[in-house]
């Protein structure tokens, strides 16, 4: 036992709670059914599947997940043989998309309650007999909807996949009017992509002539004939506004940095009202409402840009897979001040992608909320930028220089921007340009392990527009399996001032926070230590260890999900989207340790944590490292799993089995 806590890389855990392997699965095979009942019965909401238990499921669909995922019977014992580092992705994995578990789907017409017009006509191959899907629907999961008791009336009607709480008779969907008219008219969630917009970017009718002006003045040849350059693209925006390109402590402070009328308040009320705000010509295409006002057509100078203040506040990192808007509803919950959505590729912004746009969703809760975008190219990354600025409600944008998979590092994205300093540049400097909001930039120490430019691309993102950088303090090569350089991330602190500078990397307690803070640094980023105990936040405002106990821990899943479930819908696809978002999450969950069994405290984000038991049936099941187990947790929550459902985590590191 010693050895295997005092084992490097792994956490130190206390010697009376660790355990092999073996004991570890055989207990929560052998005691899981009886405590789990237990367990459900002290809860009323634990459980809301109506099917088997999950311990009776069929083995064969085990055994079917193990075939598929490339694995037999002695792969525990091939383990320790063949085990290798696991990094970067499963590109391979088995991934069926959550409309594929449900074989016999009601038309959307039906649902929406225009049944006789079918959205897809003749050839519609949903059905339209309200009867006959009821006969075929699944059971329902459960007796309680988390969308009628929040909100009156469930959308879903007859798809949910708990309609037994608001079906009448005749599959009537009932609606409690006192409580929808409380949420009537109030809008949730916000930067959704309407119809109109989409038609226009799929027909290319969007007007981007701020963007196209910088894009020209980008193509003027120089002296020396060349194309492009440093000072190219806002070199006239530039001499005319030079002496307003440092931020002032205040709006209208200095006489030659006239306030605008309106400023302060949010210019995008309406996206679509004013398509070209620094034009006199208005698209033909987009209406505009109201009388047009100076703030129409005058473009803001940088001075009078609106400032970022988050100067030590607690960031959540942009995360993909894991970042979504239920799981940030959580983190601010528990402490988080700046959220930011996901990473969105810029061109598939562009060409009107909803999947993509789903990712710029932002809650109302969400009061300093940002979007990180990614592309390769100034025109693209411009015109985006250009795009989002008159659509959607941001604080900041926040440009991914930091992202170091293949996809996008071989096509000149993410951390390849690093070395391609001309393109980095006026990727800068246009989309600065063009927005009214702060421009953020997030990147590494460099690309290569022992070559760090940081340092030398900090000063000029400062004179390229940039309002804030953060840096991640590892490079391209070393992804995640060094400790951050926060030495080297003090050192650009003091070299990117006045400009704030924020610092991220390992950090999953208080402690790591208080050093973070004591580097110099404005404020500091929080990413994979979010995932492993999302009330880090609290942690840190309150400067403590959270012995967090297996059921708040629980009810933080339940929250999650019931987020989830009003996020992506609780009809079959949204039930098993938010299952596969749920498993995702769970695969970095089960990395934290309890505070009540660590012989020592923090917890540290590189050390493995060991085999060990926890103080009750539950908080065991939480630190299981095997997919099945995740499984089990999500039907605790969601009920069985569709047949034939199959997971394995987007990434490498948390594949155990």
């Amino acid at each position: 036992m010693a050895a295997v806590v005092a084992a490097s890389g792994v956490a130190p855990v206390r010697a009376r709670f660790v355990t092999s392997k073996e004991q570890f699965h055989a207990y929560l095979r052998d005691r899981g059914q009886e405590e789990e009942k237990e367990k459900e019965q002290e809860e009323e909401e634990v459980s809301i599947g109506q099917g088997e238990p999950p311990a009776k499921r069929v083995k064969a669909e085990g055994a079917g997940r193990d075939e598929e995922s490339g694995e037999d019977a002695g792969a525990e014992e091939k383990e320790p043989v063949e085990r290798k580092r696991a990094r970067g992705q499963n590109k391979s994995r088995p991934c069926m998309k959550p409309n594929h578990y449900e074989q016999n789907r009601l038309c959307p017409s039906v649902t929406q309650g225009c049944a006789d017009k079918c959205f897809f006509g003749p050839r519609c191959r949903f059905l339209h007999d309200v009867g006959e899907y009821m006969a075929l629907k699944p059971p329902d999961l459960g007796h309680r909807c988390v969308l009628f008791e929040t909100f009156g009336k469930c959308t879903y009607g007859v798809t949910c996949r708990f309609a037994q709480a608001h079906l009448g008779d005749g599959f009537q969907n009932i609606i409690n009017t006192e409580l929808a008219k409380q949420w009537e008219g109030k809008a949730l969630v916000r930067n959704s992509l309407s119809k109109e917009l989409q038609h226009q970017l799929r027909k290319r009718k969007f007007s981007f002539k701020r963007a196209e002006e910088f894009l020209r003045a980008l193509a003027k040849p120089h002296g020396d004939g060349r194309k492009g350059g440093k000072a190219t693209g806002c070199s006239a925006e530039e001499q005319e506004v030079s002496n307003c390109t440092r931020p002032q402590e205040g709006h209208g402070d200095d006489p030659a940095c006239p306030v605008l009328p309106g400023q302060g308040e949010d210019p995008k009320a309406d996206g679509l009202q004013s398509p070209s705000p620094t034009g006199d010509e208005e698209a033909p295409s987009i209406h505009t409402v109201g009388p047009v006002t100076d703030e129409d057509v005058i473009k803001l100078r940088p001075c009078e840009k609106r400032k970022l203040e988050i100067q030590g506040k607690l960031y959540l990192a942009p995360l993909t897979t894991c970042g979504n808007l239920p799981f940030r509803r959580i983190c601010k919950r528990l402490g988080a001040d700046v959220t930011c959505g996901e990473m969105a590729v810029c061109t598939n912004l562009l060409q009107g992608q909803a999947s993509e746009w789903a990712l710029l969703k932002r809650h109302h809760t969400e009061d300093v909320f940002g979007v990180q975008l990614e592309g390769a190219f100034p025109d693209t990354m411009t015109k985006c930028a250009e795009l989002l600025n008159q659509t959607i409600e941001v604080d900041f944008v926040d440009v991914n220089v930091g992202c170091p998979i293949d996809l996008v590092y071989k096509k000149g994205g993410g951390c390849a921007l690093m070395t391609r300093s001309n393109k980095f540049e006026q990727i800068v400097r246009g989309m600065h340009s063009v927005l009214d909001v702060p421009l953020t930039v997030k990147i590494r120490t460099g690309v290569q392990e022992k070559m760090n430019v940081a340092h030398k691309l900090i000063p000029r993102l400062r004179e390229w527009g940039a309002a804030m950088v953060t840096l991640h303090g590892r490079s391209r090569e070393q992804r995640y399996t060094r400790s951050a350089d926060w030495d080297y991330i003090a050192e650009c602190a003091q070299v990117a001032s006045p400009m704030p500078l924020f610092g991220n990397g390992d950090i999953l307690s208080y402690e790591d926070a208080n050093r973070a803070m004591q580097m110099g640094v404005s404020g500091i980023m929080i990413a994979r230590g979010a995932l492993i105990k999302p009330w880090l936040f609290t942690e840190i405002k309150e400067q403590r260890h959270w012995d967090i106990s297996s059921s708040e821990r629980f009810e933080l899943l339940r929250d999650f999900t019931n987020y989830g479930l009003e996020h992506w819908g609780s009809d079959t696809q949204g039930v098993e989207k938010t299952r596969k978002f749920l498993l995702e999450w769970l695969s970095f969950l089960c990395r934290y340790i309890p505070v009540g069994l660590l012989e020592f405290l923090p917890q540290k984000i590189n050390e493995r944590p060991p085999y060990y038991m926890g103080r009750d049936y539950l908080e065991t099941l939480m630190a299981s490292q095997n997919v099945d187990d995740w499984i089990r947790i999500s039907e605790l929550l969601l009920g069985p799993v569709p047949p034939g459902f199959t997971f394995l985590p987007k990434h490498k590191a948390n594949s155990y089995r």
